[in-house]
């Protein structure tokens, strides 16, 4: 896909330099039709559940304001950031809204009351928050059980209690049970099997009142039969999976995809070496391909050599350590490449997640630390 050119009138005046500002070649294309073809994987896959798609994150770095859009057919959308969670509404969503990670501090409950948002609730100290809401006040709570993972949530055996201590909180007016499963995209781990999980989450959620929201991506793609009432998926949303098998295979589509160009050129003999630190030592006459993008791009910085690169839709490999601002690729065996020449970081034609894996990270960190610096445009 070539680069996206730009009209001058597209960027803002300088007015201390009297001068236009020109964008470096690097661009972050977000694809609107993937996010919500993803959105509609996940709802075949889990037919009977509601859908809260999460935008946490900016939306896993693709923009709020996008994923409000292009989640639209949600049935609601579930973040861990109050101001952001208000700026949902303030941008006009007006299906439900829910807070992950809860409230923080009395101040939000004001918050979470004008602006009607659904909290989840995991801890005794998030209890006696909410027991000191105002009269007349109803929120919507997801009780969160610590099923194993040991991150948030009520312990097994405390669980009930936190349920019964809740209900009787005038303000409370629903109580969704939920817990996060820890290995869904491989089931079997010895430290904590998905089953565990599961069967800890049912036996002590016996006999309570309330619907049930356990499925994250993991499970909404591989373990449908968990969905239960709610389910929640993150990263498959954006085109990337948790782990397991690809995003192409569940039939996922990359919502960004990171291009940039070729912006010099330069022809080494074997024995000499690129970058700092002189990481890459040639071994044989190299033609090497300059490219707009580095790690305060979000590009990252530890990726090693050989990771790939797109050039021209031709695949090849990172040269070198990581720069501020630039990265270099072998375009040696692409005769066709130069100057100008289209590259791709992740995205349409390379996975962000088979970049990610070679990086020894994975796609989520990717997203969410592209740069504000970087231009961002929708396709």
């Amino acid at each position: 896909m070539p680069p996206v050119k730009y009209k001058r009138a597209d960027f803002p005046v300088c007015r201390a330099a009297a001068i236009t500002l020109m964008p470096r070649p690097l661009v972050a294309r977000i694809h609107l039709d993937a996010m919500q073809h993803n959105l509609a994987v996940a709802m075949h896959a889990a037919p009977a559940a509601s859908v809260w798609a999460v935008v946490k994150a900016n939306a896993y770095g693709h923009g709020l304001q996008r994923g409000m859009r292009a989640f639209a057919q949600a049935a609601g959308l579930a973040l861990i950031e109050p101001e952001a969670a208000a700026c949902l509404r303030e941008m006009g969503w007006q299906k439900p809204v829910l807070l992950l990670e809860g409230i923080f501090e009395r101040a939000d409950l004001e918050v979470v009351i004008r602006h009607d948002l659904q909290i989840a609730v995991h801890c005794d100290e998030q209890i006696a928050l909410l027991e000191q809401a105002p009269a007349g006040a109803a929120i919507d709570v997801h009780l969160k059980m610590n099923s194993g993972m040991n991150r948030l949530g009520f312990p097994a055996d405390h669980f009930r209690a936190a349920y019964a201590r809740v209900r009787r909180i005038p303000a409370v007016r629903n109580i969704v049970l939920m817990t996060h499963f820890a290995n869904a995209d491989e089931p079997s781990n010895p430290g904590l099997p998905l089953a565990v999980q599961a069967a800890r989450f049912a036996h002590a959620a016996e006999g309570l009142e309330g619907q049930r929201c356990l499925a994250n991506s993991a499970t909404v793609l591989s373990h449908p039969q968990l969905a239960a009432d709610w389910v929640r998926p993150g990263i498959m949303l954006y085109g990337g999976t948790p782990g397991g098998a690809s995003a192409a295979h569940f039939g996922l589509r990359p919502a960004m995809t990171l291009a940039s160009e070729i912006i010099g050129i330069q022809h080494i003999a074997a024995g000499e070496a690129v970058g700092y630190g002189s990481r890459f030592i040639a071994q044989r006459p190299t033609t090497v391909g300059v490219v707009a993008c580095g790690y305060a791009d979000g590009y990252p910085r530890h990726a090693p050599d050989g990771t790939p690169v797109l050039v021209a839709g031709q695949r090849t490999g990172l040269l070198g350590r990581v720069s501020m601002d630039m990265l270099a690729v072998d375009i040696t065996d692409l005769p066709q490449a130069r100057v100008g020449s289209a590259v791709t970081l992740w995205g349409v034609g390379l996975p962000i997640d088979e970049v990610a894996a070679a990086a020894g990270t994975i796609g989520y960190e990717l997203m969410c630390a592209l740069a504000t610096r970087v231009r961002v445009v929708e396709q």
